[in-house]
């Protein structure tokens, strides 16, 4: 997630204080590798997304630590798996994302996985894929997490990269949660099948370490977010 584009973030202040029933929330990977969950729990966020794996062959070596820090500090927490479309199948990048740290289960602790498709970092935009073949990757990734977890994955994203490189695809809008980023007071146009936003990416720096983000819905719709296996977007209230 370090890889968008950075925007500024004019007015945020004021967006967020309209937004204190929100569940806050963060995301981390290996750039902040030293959390203290304490602090970041009593600063008032609710739950954390942290970086699990990339392609097939990275592990966030921070992840066991960070995970157990903020288990123990009482934060709901989950894994994401940042996208390499242009080094393997959906599913094998799904078996490898469940096999090291990004499974599911109604523990009623536990976010479903994430699955980060964004901007390629080293290359093509749309990692050499067309839009349908996009589409069938992300399928492909999808369909394996649920079948192993009975969850379909959030998908992170923002507007402007789905609308490019997935031909603003319609196809996940009923089965997968979405996680927008965008660094505005407002989520903006979002991409197409989706009518809200699950989370909400708004920033990549506050007063807590990683990127900021907002729950769309109150804390019982949080819990029955992450606690039900038959959840499958926001309950917004």
């Amino acid at each position: 997630m370090k890889y968008l584009a950075l925007f500024a973030l004019a007015a945020m202040a004021s967006a967020l204080s309209e937004k204190r029933a929100t569940p806050l929330g963060i995301d981390v990977s290996s750039y902040q590798p030293n959390v203290d969950w304490t602090t970041v729990k009593n600063n008032g966020i609710s739950f954390v997304y942290i970086k699990a794996t990339e392609g097939t062959d990275y592990v966030n070596p921070s992840f066991s630590s960070q995970y157990i820090g903020a288990t123990d500090a009482g934060l709901i927490r989950g894994g994401y798996h940042f996208a390499h479309p242009d080094l393997s199948s959906g599913a094998t990048q799904a078996d490898y994302f469940l096999a090291n740290g990004g499974g599911w289960s109604a523990d009623g602790i536990t976010l479903p996985g994430a699955l980060d498709i964004e901007y390629n970092p080293s290359g093509s935009e749309c990692y050499g894929l067309t839009a349908s073949q996009m589409v069938s990757w992300i399928q492909s990734f999808s369909n394996t997490y649920e079948a192993a977890t009975g969850r379909y994955p959030v998908i992170y994203t923002t507007t402007d990269w789905w609308t490019t490189c997935t031909g603003n695809s319609a196809a996940f809008g009923n089965t997968n949660p979405l996680w927008i980023a965008i660094y505005s007071t407002s989520v903006g146009t979002l991409p197409a099948g989706w009518g809200y936003e699950t989370f909400w990416q708004y920033a990549d720096s506050g007063p807590n370490p990683g990127d900021a983000d907002l729950f769309n819905g109150d804390a019982a719709g949080l819990t029955r977010y992450y606690s039900e296996r038959g959840c499958v977007v926001a309950m917004i209230s």
